[in-house]
């Protein structure tokens, strides 16, 4: 439940949350690497199982936009935690590059910090989100138009209508 000036309220707010900082730890930070102060998780390890590594993490990782829904984060807060997840599990499919990809990106991470955000701030994560989903928007409409004006140009040129 939301409450308009404390952001997300309920018996399930402290245990959501923790239970999503711990999705987010062993998925993304479980381990430190000897030697720098760079940590990894299970994710990019899981990832170099082919086939499936990928897909299995994305499930797990569901479940922090599961949280934030329960938490009543609006849809563009609940896209913007999808896209991450579909970025994160699209190029871990690469083989090697997307393990490296998935080492870096860390898409539990990202989703947690909207998490917490929301708790702390659900009108400014909204309006962030909501204008992060519109700029993303207006790209994929620039890029399709962009595509079917060169397309047309081409199409022009080999035809011969010019």
């Amino acid at each position: 439940m939301l409450d308009a000036k404390h952001g997300p309220t309920g018996p399930d707010t402290p245990r959501g949350l923790a239970r999503a900082r711990r999705i987010s730890r062993v998925l993304d930070d479980l381990i430190r690497i000897p030697g720098t102060r760079r940590r990894v998780g299970l994710d990019p390890l899981v990832g170099l199982l082919p086939g499936v590594g990928d897909w299995v993490t994305l499930v797990i990782s569901l479940d922090l936009v599961f949280s934030a829904a329960r938490l009543g984060a609006g849809a563009a807060v609940l896209f913007r935690m999808t896209g991450n997840l579909l970025i994160d599990a699209l190029v871990g499919m690469v083989p090697l590059l997307g393990d490296l990809f998935d080492f870096r990106w860390k898409a539990n991470k990202r989703n947690l910090i909207l998490l917490e955000s929301l708790v702390h701030d659900q009108e400014g994560t909204r309006r962030r989100s909501a204008w992060l989903i519109r700029v993303i928007l207006a790209s994929a409409v620039a890029l399709v138009a962009g595509g079917i004006w060169v397309g047309w140009l081409v199409l022009r040129w080999v035809t011969g209508l010019v």
